[in-house]
């Protein structure tokens, strides 16, 4: 199917479709060896992103390989489609980052205010398994909650952008929907006729000193 037979409709399920694809980033599970559980909250979307977003640029490559004609419909899908697939490139970027920081951290020699955490505050049956979680990692105790305090922190920062970006996706979907859409002129318009992403981002580039 080409453009040029794709109705407002089809475009929207298009971007339906990809948003769709995003959940399971988010909720996808790997397992963790002993020796790196404190990795377990970031090793789904970091073992399952890359193949994700490879399918995504795919379905994108596929599209514009058989696009003839470009409308304003058109136009706006693929502008909102490309700048979803960039923003969750960089987001699982900014975790692989975090993971490797994560590693390197943990092969640092502990300091004492890691090494000498004190497990008082935890319930016993808690304080026996950070301790258990911590001796099989080799880490201290203090350090691998430390650790795993910042891979949840990670994960939680992934999946809202994660969220952000299937929320966008769907605005502009219904954007498509609306009777208005045959308005949309990415070069003139303003603002409010670029999609949601794209105008997210330059209100984040507004709001910088």
């Amino acid at each position: 199917m080409t453009t040029a037979t794709l109705t407002h409709t089809d475009l929207a399920v298009w971007l339906v479709e990809a948003a769709e694809a995003v959940p399971g980033l988010t909720t996808a599970r790997h397992a963790a060896p002993p020796a790196r559980s404190h990795l377990h909250p970031v090793l789904g979307p970091l073992a399952t992103g890359p193949k994700a977003i490879t399918a995504l640029a795919d379905r994108l490559e596929n599209l514009l390989e058989t696009r003839r004609s470009a409308t304003p419909a058109s136009l706006f899908t693929l502008a909102s489609y490309v700048s979803a697939l960039g923003w969750l490139t960089e987001s699982l970027a900014d975790l692989t980052q975090v993971v490797d920081a994560l590693v390197a951290e943990a092969g640092h020699p502990a300091d004492d205010s890691t090494s000498d955490f004190d497990l008082a505050d935890y319930a016993p049956q808690d304080r026996q398994a950070i301790a258990a979680l911590a001796a099989e990692a080799a880490l201290p105790p203090g350090l691998y909650l430390q650790l795993l305090g910042q891979a949840l922190l990670a994960r939680a920062e992934f999946t809202e952008a994660c969220t952000e970006i299937i929320g966008a996706l769907a605005e502009d979907a219904h954007r498509l929907l609306d009777e208005s859409v045959s308005a949309v002129h990415l070069d003139g318009d303003g603002p409010d006729s670029l999609p949601t992403l794209v105008r997210s981002l330059l209100a984040r580039l507004e709001a910088t000193p």
